[in-house]
């Protein structure tokens, strides 16, 4: 029997999109031979996968699990809602969410072995793509975690449980009873989710963000005319209103409409009788950030007519 070398293996997985195991196998059943490789993966519909790869993928799901004192984040894009009701890529996400738990970064859930197959994450999604026929993406995931209290999930518009649109974590740090911490830290994934917060505290806020707001609100600001001095206030002025739509300390709890996130921490420090907080979150939207085709089916169909 010939024998397969890694280099082999890699050199045909470049050509076909197919799972590691399955261009080995493809290789051992062609004896070496590389286009009977490529041949035995097309009849077995592996290799339809990466005739898929360049088209965009914004649907999917985003899953949130949560375990112990630690929780993740996780989207997995295709390419139409439609797929995001399959079974089996529901089945997929859930399972590849709850690897996640164990991994350090997305390339490390895609080496993952995926459960009862043998197989890696990231192969059983070719594998996955071949059987529905829509390009599909590992994309992102994110973790919170807290040495004592807890980590509290929630899913906005879910498909399936712990499956949706929208997937929030929340990471509080306390003494206090755990099922009272819970409570609260799901309201305030809540508030995440509709809040859509950009940084946990004015520290956070990205440097380069905070710089571009503030040439805007100082060009603003010099319309009225007035000396720089005058515009220097009124920029710091305007800078508080920005922190307090970006920073979720600082944001309106969308709870009562009124409090301050950081003042609604420090009030149930006082009930609990043990201080309460706020240590990290995750907000995940499905496909923001992907740039999605236009359709313009008027035109795909005078194409299809030419």
């Amino acid at each position: 029997m010939a024998e397969i070398t890694a280099s082999m293996v890699k050199e045909l997985r470049e050509m076909t999109g197919a799972g590691m195991m399955d261009c080995k196998r493809a290789l051992e059943e062609a004896q070496g031979n590389m286009q009977e490789a490529v041949d035995w993966l097309r009849k077995k519909g592996l290799s339809a996968a990466s005739k898929k790869a360049g088209r965009v993928a914004a649907e999917g799901l985003v899953a949130v699990k949560v375990q112990g004192q630690k929780g993740v984040a996780l989207e997995v894009n295709a390419e139409t809602d439609f797929v995001a009701r399959n079974d089996a890529f529901q089945a997929f996400v859930s399972r590849a969410a709850q690897a996640a738990l164990e991994s350090s970064d997305i390339e490390d859930l895609k080496g993952k072995p995926y459960p009862d197959t043998g197989r890696s994450m990231q192969e059983e999604l070719t594998q996955i793509i071949a059987t529905i026929g829509e390009n599909m993406n590992l994309r992102r995931m994110a973790s919170v975690s807290v040495s004592r209290g807890i980590v509290a999930g929630y899913v906005h518009n879910a498909m399936a449980p712990d499956l949706g649109k929208i997937g929030v974590l929340v990471g509080l740090e306390s003494e206090a009873d755990e099922a009272r911490l819970m409570v609260l830290g799901k309201q305030l994934a809540m508030h995440v989710a509709a809040a859509r917060p950009e940084a946990l505290r004015i520290e956070d806020v990205d440097g380069a963000a905070l710089e571009r707001e503030r040439n805007v609100l100082a060009d603003q600001a010099r319309q009225s005319g007035k000396p720089e001095e005058i515009i220097a206030k009124m920029v710091e002025g305007r800078l508080r209103k920005y922190y307090e739509d970006v920073v979720l300390l600082e944001q309106v709890y969308v709870v009562d409409g009124e409090s301050r996130v950081k003042d609604v921490l420090e009030k149930a420090g006082k009930e609990f009788g043990q201080s309460v907080k706020l240590t990290g979150f995750a907000r995940f939207q499905l496909g923001e950030g992907i740039e999605k085709a236009q359709d313009d089916f008027a035109a795909e169909v005078a194409k299809m007519a030419q």
